[in-house]
């Protein structure tokens, strides 16, 4: 058995007029995240966590941002296929630990169904995915609520050497 651990940050700017998608759920909020896809900085963060531990590169080198297919695209549809590239290099995802920083709006109602929908995509149980989520303290672009961020960290198992 082998153990691979990935890490993963994303960032978007919040404006006004985009719909505020965290974890492959909608949240009521008066602004989104902007970015070539649908922006969900969670999911991109879980994505790079994974790609990163099966050392297949970033979400970027995968879904570039110049590529015409994924705009507006889904991100739980970018999750669905790096789950793909992760269980074809020979892995499977054992669990997921990530952190959510923005002041608003308050995500603690949506965790529930945030964990379902991730653990639905990678096949795994909602207890082996964690979210957590933070305030800066009124701090920086996060606090001025400019722009959220995600981390995420990754533990695969594979049965390759």
């Amino acid at each position: 058995m082998r153990l691979r651990i990935g890490y993963g940050i994303d960032f978007h700017q919040l404006v006004e007029g985009r719909d505020f998608w965290m974890g492959g759920v909608l949240l009521p909020h008066h602004k989104g995240a902007k970015g070539h896809s649908d922006a969900d900085v969670l999911l991109h963060a879980i994505c790079d966590a994974m790609l990163g531990a099966a050392c297949l590169g970033d979400i970027g080198v995968h879904f570039p941002d110049t590529d015409a297919s994924f705009k507006d695209i889904d991100s739980k549809i970018l999750l669905q296929k790096t789950y793909h590239l992760i269980t074809n290099a020979g892995y499977k995802v054992n669990n997921i630990d990530a952190s959510i920083c923005l002041e608003a709006p308050k995500v603690k109602p949506h965790i529930p169904a945030m964990q379902k929908v991730i653990a639905d995509i990678l096949q795994i149980e909602i207890t082996d995915v964690s979210i957590k989520a933070t305030t800066t303290e009124k701090m920086g672009f996060v606090g001025r609520e400019e722009g959220v961020v995600a981390h995420a960290v990754c533990l695969l198992v594979g049965n390759t050497n």
